[in-house]
């Protein structure tokens, strides 16, 4: 039988940012942001899926940049003051999520996270990592992972050539 000592060893936090799609907060884990940018110019790569929006060079790294609400089809707006693209490090490569906004980063304690339901916001649960219950809102958290699947990451590693 654990002790309360061993109950909260067992019980990690991790750090999450905090972002807005509409009017859903997701979070994303803080190991693999590299930077938070503010919207800026993006030059559109020909023949690359809808929801790329194209590449930035981000301090003489080309990086691809995708659109979230396009890729989960939550249809596209006009970009804001507040719209941020965040730098993500997945599978080695680093690719810029667009967001509406990038509020803050927050601790959450693995016991407070259940598994995704099926559909979150009209987002399928094989995009998401879980969904992250705290005091007086609900964090969707995102699995990067799947967000982007191995074919369409060959495809962006391309064009970061």
């Amino acid at each position: 039988m654990l002790d309360k000592q061993e109950l909260e060893q067992n019980v990690k936090e991790n750090k999450y940012i905090v972002f807005r799609l509409l009017d859903e907060e997701y979070g994303v884990e803080v190991n693999q942001v590299r930077s938070i940018e503010r919207m800026q110019r993006i030059t559109r790569v020909p023949r690359t899926p809808g929801f790329v929006k194209g590449v930035i060079n981000l301090r003489g790294v080309v990086t691809p940049i995708i659109d979230l609400k396009t890729r989960f089809g939550l249809g596209e707006e006009n970009y804001t003051e507040t719209t941020r693209i965040i730098i993500v490090a997945t599978d080695e490569m680093e690719v810029g999520l667009i967001v509406d906004s990038a509020n803050d980063v927050i601790d959450i304690s693995t016991d407070s996270i259940e598994p995704p339901p099926e559909v979150v916001g009209g987002i399928r649960a094989a995009y998401l990592e879980g969904v992250a219950k705290l005091q007086d809102r609900l964090l969707i958290l995102l699995n990067l992972d799947k967000v982007l699947n191995s074919e369409e990451l060959q495809q962006l590693g391309g064009m970061e050539k």
